[in-house]
């Protein structure tokens, strides 16, 4: 009767530490199509400012700002729908709606004045909303946030973005890049 009563305890922990142990593995590796996006050319989002110069029309020349919605207003056009673009789609979007009535052949560049913030929670010493820098890797991030904290899982953080249009989750070293917009998790360790 003893020996039932301890093989019965026995594979009750065994199931107990089963179950602990699953739940330290249900996390998500960051998908194909995560790490795909950060070799893409740069899409543009709610927040970027841009420096649009439309050759000899200094009147139109300025720094518009991708709204909520996903627009810039520009003068003449309108309302330019901007999210989800790469910068040469724009200038190609913009330069067409120019040439309906408004300028004969329209020059039109465009470059990123400011990118989007990028927001950083979790174990670090200050967690927030922050400047991207093109080139940006997971630690300096880290590093741009205070560094991470005594109990901070410093290997591997999750970050959360938007690729396509949809919201991924996964879990990266801290030598992968970041995009502008991302949000990184630095966890706590375990141990």
């Amino acid at each position: 009767m003893e020996l039932a009563v301890i093989k019965r305890i026995m594979s009750i922990v065994f199931a107990v530490a089963l179950a602990a142990l699953a739940g330290c593995t249900s996390y998500q590796p960051a998908p194909k199509a995560f790490h795909e996006s950060t070799i893409e050319p740069y899409r543009l989002g709610s927040g970027d400012r841009l420096r649009i110069t439309v050759f000899e029309q200094d009147n139109l020349t300025n720094t518009y700002t991708v709204d909520q919605a996903g627009y810039i207003a520009f003068p003449l056009i309108g309302q330019v729908a901007a999210r989800g673009s790469t910068l040469s789609q724009l200038e190609g979007t913009i330069a067409q709606k120019l040439r309906q009535g408004y300028l004969r052949d329209p020059d039109v560049s465009i470059e990123i004045d400011r990118y989007r913030s990028i927001f950083i929670m979790g174990e670090v010493g200050q967690p927030g909303q922050y400047s991207y820098v093109p080139g940006m890797t997971v630690q300096n991030a880290v590093a741009v946030a205070g560094g991470f904290t005594p109990r901070a899982n410093q290997r591997d953080v999750d970050i959360t973005r938007n690729v396509n249009g949809e919201i991924m989750t996964g879990r990266v070293p801290i030598t992968d890049p970041i995009l502008a917009g991302d949000t990184l998790y630095v966890r706590e360790r375990l141990f």
